[in-house]
């Protein structure tokens, strides 16, 4: 759904952006990092033809950009960093004036969907004005998928919003991808919100891609069991393990051991019988990267190793 390769974009000689990647497929909710300055907004504006690349393949369904931008923006939602609501105006009525310029005019029984959906259902006659911040965030997710997209770009959807009201938004954005096949880009700071809601992630720097993959192999986590390395004094027998471990392999002095998925709650009782069944165990280490931890490490580091299926530049 969009096909980022080598982009690139300049002002008055400037490198704004030098090298950007990025690959969102049908259902794919894709979270977009990077400190700030790093080309994420440059990159949002590529992608809906307000900005010119210099360098670079660009698709957005198919369509370039920079050459069919008109068409291909009514199949795209966007929800911008500050919303621009009018004041005065109730919900309704700004949903029912939104979707008009799209000449998609929006039915009642849709229009109560949508504010429903985002808990502005009994606010439909409060104005826009006395929203609170987390209120106009809301109503912002709500105006992305008026016009049913085929494509979100959200800025920090969840930005204002208390626990419950981030879950609602992170339930209603998955059933959206999942029903609707919609490829979802959000652009945030929030690491938890990539967590809990993306499959894949990106990571920017000083304009640069330094990562574009599945969040799963980037941190290391798989459904067959999260993967942790051992050093132990020697190296035990198949007849040794514990049942709750498998032996992956022994490399460089250290066990890489898989640890079943019905053990991964409570996994210091499978170290606990490993001990008792005479394992000297020196070091425990987690294989599985926390996303803060790969974040930091990405962006300061310019040495990483590329797992499997991830794309990293450097």
């Amino acid at each position: 759904m969009i096909e980022i390769e080598n982009m690139g974009f300049s002002i008055n000689g400037r490198p704004i952006l030098s090298d950007v990647s990025l690959h969102l497929a049908p259902g794919d909710i894709y979270g977009l990092l990077g400190p700030n300055g790093a080309g994420k907004s440059t990159t949002i504006f590529i992608l809906l033809g307000l900005l010119l690349r210099d360098r670079g393949a660009v698709k957005v369904l198919g369509s370039d950009p920079a050459v069919d931008s008109g068409d291909m923006r009514q199949f795209v939602g966007v929800m911008p960093e500050k919303a621009g609501f009018y004041d005065w105006m109730t919900p309704g009525d700004y949903l029912r004036w939104f979707t008009g310029l799209y000449a998609m005019p929006v039915s009642e029984s849709r229009l109560n969907d949508l504010l429903g959906n985002v808990g502005l259902g009994d606010s439909m006659g409060r104005f826009i004005g006395n929203f609170s911040r987390g209120m106009k965030q809301r109503l912002a997710v709500a105006r992305a998928l008026a016009t049913h997209p085929q494509i979100l770009i959200l800025d920090e959807p969840t930005n204002g919003l208390d626990p419950k009201g981030r879950k609602d938004i992170h339930d209603l954005l998955r059933a959206y991808a999942d029903d609707h096949g919609a490829g979802i880009l959000i652009c945030t700071h929030i690491l938890d919100d990539v967590d809990r809601l993306c499959n894949r992630i990106g990571i920017l720097h000083r304009g640069r891609t330094l990562l574009d993959g599945p969040l799963a192999d980037v941190t290391g986590r798989t459904t067959g069991g999260r993967l942790f390395r051992l050093r132990v004094e020697h190296s035990p027998s198949a007849g040794d393990l514990p049942e709750g471990l498998a032996i992956v392999s022994l490399r460089g002095g250290w066990l890489h051991v898989r640890v079943k998925p019905e053990f991964d709650q409570d996994v210091s009782v499978l170290w606990k019988e490993a001990i008792e069944r005479g394992w000297f165990i020196r070091e425990i280490h987690s294989e599985e990267a926390g996303l803060e931890e790969l974040y930091l490490r990405t962006i300061s580091s310019s040495e990483t190793v590329r797992p499997e299926n991830a794309t990293w530049k450097q």
